[in-house]
């Protein structure tokens, strides 16, 4: 997906940049069809090139992005301390934990450094865990045992 207006640095203009889906996300895609092929037209956008068009065939506007998220996630009895942009931390998140590396993780969501991107994770206990054993297997080989 090509992102045009996508999250911008502090005083510079909103950044372009694709985002490609990954193996474990696929199910996005046949989410996105659906969308393009049977939401989108009923909202009659005509050639606006903006993906989320409302339906007076405007952009959808992140505070009503925001709203409609809020009332979702009202209507499912979620807490009231996620938000929309909690679904970018969890995006970050689960690519950390699909391994996929650092850089692709940055570029992925916009960010110039990976210390911007470590900010936004938060894995697992249980990966931390998976982690360091993979890594003393690495290593250590055959000399690092498993003390569980």
């Amino acid at each position: 997906m090509f992102v045009r207006f996508g999250k911008s640095s502090n005083g510079s203009p909103p950044k372009r940049r694709t985002v490609l889906t990954v193996p474990e996300m696929d199910w996005i895609v046949e989410l996105l069809e659906h969308y393009l092929q049977e939401v989108r037209p009923r909202f009659d956008p005509g050639g606006h090139a903006a993906l989320w068009v409302t339906e007076r065939r405007g952009r959808l506007s992140k505070r009503s992005a925001s709203e409609a998220f809020e009332t979702v996630r009202e209507l499912a009895g979620l807490p009231s301390e996620l938000d929309l942009h909690a679904l970018r931390h969890s995006y970050i998140t689960h690519l950390v934990k699909f391994d996929y590396p650092e850089r692709f993780v940055s570029e992925q969501v916009g960010h110039a450094y990976a210390s911007t991107t470590a900010i936004y994770t938060g894995v697992s206990d249980e990966y931390r865990n998976r982690l360091l054993e993979r890594s003393l297997r690495e290593r250590h080989g055959d000399l690092w045992e498993d003390p569980r």
